[in-house]
């Protein structure tokens, strides 16, 4: 593998945003998730779990609910009183509406998809038609008092199930009148705090479910208004609730980090009546789960703790594969920073400022495994803060370090870094083309002399950076066939000649720069690409998809490299493919043309395509062991592992890795404890014996 010096850094204060809530698309297979900074993702389920999408937040625009409509429409709704339609192509806002109802606080859609119902503060629940260009006002159901926290539509669109503090009521929905009215606390002796009635679910057969701040779990037959059964599942707050497609088993979340699941299971053998069942519990988060979503085959948890976590059905999957592991997620599938490698500078990016640190540095050598004295610290250089209320979507620093660029949803941001001594001065370019907006990734040429920005509609712009601070537009590239989606990954080669562009719709175009023209497109791959990068010698394009699977392309001879074939003709070793975390980046070290240098959230990995005996591939049968294991080894077995993934996992969780030079490495690591103890502290729970 060879031997790098490594700066080692952990002072990236990344401190991600909680879950707030989550909504399944069955159909489609996707998964939306809102944050507590209005940040809303979407995680593509066909494609192994990727982050495919994110629409970054907005300080004045809190999203309380999400939920799909009319197919593929996804629809927010928060304390800001507006109803958001978000535009999944250009990765932004499409329509907002205003409720009229003061903070909406639930919405749900109806079994068809055509009718939006909310919930509001001033108690009142609002219908509207979904319509082609957006939503439109319907009618007001019975208005009564205190604020509607929870709604849920009977599957047949006849009813809803709406809860509040203390009590529950039922809408028919022709008439708009409330037919049932239940007090949630009738049976608790003594009462002396409200009842909040956090989530609901209204099931076909008339059964309402609901979760509330007692930690209680309620099944309520809405037309007698009687309570069926009731289940405490936490000493605290049971916070949200989601029951599967076919209504035979349900998620709860509660306010101690704790998930329970629920079937419905027959009473006895071959018996025709059946009752919910308590049947597992889970401690997968620290804080509040105050979002879940059940999906045919897996349980889904987000928590104030950021992590997601999807946990299969063994029961639901026919095939025993790695579709049964549990998957945790915390950190974004993009790239929060970027490196000027001449300089030695990093740039790490927040939801409202960017910073940018040089690194430290060490006169001292020694062996492999030493922790070696710094002779200069690394030192804070400057704060950009970005005015306005939008998060930043992407920003980038140039390779010399001297420009740095980033852009909100309205704004496009280029700035000249100036580095005398001890003293650094930024300033603004004041006269920036008036492009395309939002900026959705951002690239330097390897030169600094070009700004590649990647644009909606599969279109990329291309800026010359003039002295001393100045740029103009070139050339916009456009996609041949046109698209629909906006560019999300980059990668130019480092004669400045080629540039290929990643879009929405997982199409890969190689751009010409010389010409300003399109040149070739690499054949359609049925996943999502996670990583690219094109080889500074030859010109191969290197691909990561979500997949895990890894193809070279020859962008001169438009086609797979032999290397590329040999792969696929062989197959990865199974351990690779079963990683559940994607390749973010991708690398190459000039002096070592046959080494690509990738990595993913727990390891980074060499792959040294030079080894083409005794065993370029390792097999099934063998190990796939990273290089603390295979030191240990002796000599012998140690050659006889020998295969061309050298694979590190000593830095974890690892947000990016990068060569400064052919001898020296860079890697940010963002242990979870370290942002954990800035998270507000969970409710305790009482441990035996203590």
């Amino acid at each position: 593998m060879g031997e790098f010096e490594v700066h080692r850094v952990r002072f990236f204060g990344l401190v991600p945003a909680g879950v707030r809530c989550l909504a399944y698309q069955p159909r489609g297979g996707r998964l939306a998730l809102a944050r507590t900074d209005s940040a809303v993702e979407i995680y593509n389920f066909g494609a192994n779990y990727f982050q495919e999408k994110v629409i970054p937040g907005h300080e004045t625009r809190s999203v309380e609910v999400l939920c799909w409509a009319a197919g593929d429409r996804l629809f927010g709704a928060g304390l800001s009183g507006d109803i958001t339609e978000y535009d999944l192509a250009r990765l932004c806002v499409a329509h907002s509406v205003d409720g009229c109802g003061g903070p909406i606080w639930s919405m749900a859609a109806n079994g068809s998809g055509t009718q939006l119902a909310i919930g509001c503060e001033d108690g009142s629940i609002k219908l509207f038609q979904v319509v082609p260009d957006g939503i439109q006002f319907e009618r007001n159901l019975d208005r009564r008092k205190g604020r509607i926290l929870c709604l849920s539509w009977h599957p047949s669109g006849s009813h809803i199930a709406a809860g509040s503090i203390d009590i529950l009521r039922v809408f028919d929905v022709s008439s708009g009148l409330t037919v049932q009215t239940i007090m949630v606390n009738y049976r608790v002796q003594k009462v002396k705090r409200e009842c909040i009635v956090w989530s609901i679910a209204f099931l076909s057969s008339g059964t309402i479910i609901t979760s509330d701040s007692f930690g209680r779990v309620q099944f309520w037959d809405w037309e007698q208004g009687t309570l069926q059964d009731s289940h405490t599942v936490s000493t605290s707050a049971a916070l949200s609730l989601a029951v599967s497609e076919n209504e035979d088993s349900m998620i709860v979340g509660t306010s101690t980090g704790a998930t329970y699941q629920f079937q419905l299971l027959p009473v006895k053998i071959d018996s025709q009546e059946k009752r919910w069942v308590r049947t597992k519990p889970f401690q997968y988060h620290t804080h509040d789960v105050r979002a879940v979503a059940h999906s045919s085959t897996a349980l889904i948890s987000g928590g104030l703790d950021a992590q997601l976590v999807i946990r299969p059905l063994m029961e639901k999957i026919n095939k025993k594969s790695y579709d049964v592991a549990l998957r945790k997620f915390t950190f974004p599938h993009r790239r929060l920073v970027s490196c000027a490698r001449k300089a030695q500078l990093l740039l790490f990016q927040f939801s409202q400022h960017l910073e940018l640190w040089r690194l430290g540095s060490t006169e001292e050598t020694g062996k492999d495994g030493e922790v070696l004295p710094l002779s200069r610290m690394p030192e804070h250089l400057v704060q950009l803060k970005s005015k306005g209320p939008e998060h930043i979507y992407c920003s980038c620093v140039s390779p010399c370090g001297t420009w740095v660029a980033y852009s909100t949803a309205s704004r496009f941001h280029l700035c000249r870094v100036q580095c005398e001594g001890n003293s650094i001065s930024i300033k603004k370019v004041p006269k920036v083309p008036k492009l395309l907006l939002p900026a959705y990734q951002l690239q330097f040429s390897s030169d600094s002399h070009r700004l590649f920005i990647a644009s909606a509609r599969g279109s990329v712009h291309v800026l010359q950076l003039l002295e001393p601070g100045d740029c103009k537009h070139l050339h916009t590239l456009q996609p041949p066939s046109g698209s629909s989606e906006a560019v999300y990954l980059l990668a130019s080669s480092t004669d400045g000649l080629w540039l290929a562009a990643v879009g929405g719709d997982w199409v890969i175009h190689v751009y010409n720069l010389k010409f300003f023209k399109y040149h070739c497109t690499v054949p359609m791959y049925n996943c999502a690409v996670t990583a690219l990068a094109i080889h500074p010698l030859i010109n191969t394009l290197v691909i990561a998809y979500s997949d895990q699977q890894l193809f070279e392309f020859s962008i001169l001879k438009k086609k797979y490299t032999s290397w590329s074939r040999m792969v696929q003709h062989r197959g990865l070793h199974k351990s690779w493919l079963e990683r559940d975390t994607p390749i973010t980046h991708i690398t190459f070290n000039p002096k070592k043309p046959s080494h690509i240098l990738l990595h993913d959230l727990y390891m980074f990995c060499v792959l040294d395509k030079s080894l083409v005996s005794p065993r370029p591939l390792p097999k099934n049968s063998t190990l796939l062991m990273n290089q603390t294991t295979l030191k240990q080894l002796p000599e012998t077995a140690r050659k006889q592992e020998l295969h061309a993934f050298k694979i590190c996992k000593k830095f974890q969780p690892l947000l990016f890795v990068d060569l400064l030079d052919e001898k020296c490495l860079v890697v940010v690591e963002r242990p979870i404890m370290d942002f954990k103890t800035q998270l507000p502290l969970p409710i305790q729970q009482k441990k035996f014996g203590t």
